[in-house]
């Protein structure tokens, strides 16, 4: 009997992004092959107190605090990292010096190692220019495929080499390839998203289940995965819209937000139902009329793949910016610029639940959608692993 594939997913907890990915990219693999050993890591978990902190709490205090400055460095930063830059020797020294919980787990017999982080690809890439990467037993080393989790590229996603990159879009397959990458080793899939949104759902049993309206749009409020922004405005800005709605609002771990929220009194022609961290967001997805949310790369392919309309609200400088761009040029979505136009535009669209621009927002969304991203690109691992097992 044939040894089964090994295979390591890599990713680092910064943003829920990446995690979201690795996850939806595992539980692909495990549906697939049942039979593979599958190990999820992420680097964070490998990390030093000091590098976590500055690593992955201050992204989050730049994206709450400081936006702008965040859209500085992206903008900054954008280019292929070198092992001739100055700045890019010093990152991958002090990111050696604080990951070295990491080097056990990369010394294990892998036959191929997937990214859901650009962090990860650098730290291999550099172990194979280094001749330090394990090789399998054709003599070949053992490849490291990366997802790109967001609907363009950001270069220090190009790490050399990589054997395999999986992207959302063409224009983010176009981005790879002014740093050097070779067309045709990028695969357009999506970005991979929880298997679950590969099975169809009916908006009204979604609407039983959760308690939401059925004679009323539903506007689905997301806050993300760490509940952060100003949700309090919008949400307070969507209860100004004139026509009866039910508002659906995730505030995902922040429960100070949850308790904050449940006390707003709500105006009589409108309900609300007021969540916290939840499991089922794609039905919620399939229960919404429009949903209102930042366009983080793995809540807006959520999105997409339930065919929901979109308003997109403060979307962070740099790769949501860039989402946001996608979105528009394709008619899969609108943009709210402030909370204070918000029942303007969301009540245009609301009075359309039945035709016009809503209709075409959703049938657009749905044309973009992946929701199979996640066994594209498991089959593809599957198939890199299995013919060069050791």
């Amino acid at each position: 009997m044939s040894t089964p594939p090994r295979i390591l997913i890599l990713t680092a907890s910064v943003g829920a992004g990446h995690i979201r990915a690795a996850e939806a990219v595992e539980l692909a693999l495990k549906q697939l092959a049942p039979e593979a050993v599958v190990r999820n890591v992420d680097l964070m978990t490998c990390a030093t107190a000091a590098f976590r902190q500055v690593y992955a709490k201050s992204y989050l205090d730049l994206v709450s605090k400081a936006p702008h400055l965040l859209g500085f460095f992206y903008d900054l930063t954008d280019k292929a990292p070198s092992a001739k830059r100055v700045s890019d020797r010093f990152r991958l020294m002090v990111e050696r010096a604080n990951l070295t919980k990491l080097n056990p787990i990369l010394a294990e017999p892998w036959d191929i190692v997937v990214n859901t982080h650009f962090l990860p690809a650098e730290i291999i890439a550099r172990l194979r220019r280094k001749k330090k990467w394990a090789v399998r037993a054709s003599g070949k080393p053992v490849p490291q495929y990366t997802v790109v989790t967001d609907f363009d590229a950001h270069g220090l996603w190009v790490n050399d080499p990589t054997d395999h990159y999986f992207v959302a879009t063409e224009e983010a397959a176009i981005s790879l390839g002014r740093w050097g990458v070779a067309r045709e080793i990028v695969t357009i899939t999506g970005i991979p998203i929880h298997p679950v949104f590969a099975q169809a759902k009916d908006a009204k049993g979604c609407r039983e289940k959760h308690g939401l309206s059925q004679d009323r749009p539903v506007v689905l409020l997301l806050a993300g995965g760490f509940g952060v922004g100003p949700i309090e405005q919008l949400f307070e800005a969507v209860l100004e819209v004139e026509r009866p709605v039910h508002v659906a609002v995730v505030c995902g771990r922040n429960e100070a937000l949850k308790k904050a929220l449940a006390k707003v009194k709500l105006p009589a022609r409108h309900k609300a139902t007021v969540l916290g961290f939840t499991r089922d967001m794609d039905e919620l997805m399939a229960a919404a009329d429009i949903v209102v949310s930042k366009p983080g790369g793995l809540t807006t392919s959520e999105i997409l793949a339930r065919g929901a309309a979109m308003a997109i609200v403060n979307p962070i400088p740099g790769q949501e910016s860039r989402n946001s761009d996608f979105l528009l040029e394709n008619g899969a979505a609108i943009k709210i610029n402030s909370a204070a136009v918000l029942p303007y535009k969301l009540g245009q669209l609301l009075g359309e639940v039945t035709g016009g621009r809503l209709v075409a927002l959703r049938k657009n969304a749905g044309a973009l959608g992946h929701p199979r991203a996640a066994f594209d690109v498991a089959a593809a691992v599957l198939r890199s692993a299995l013919s060069g097992s050791r």
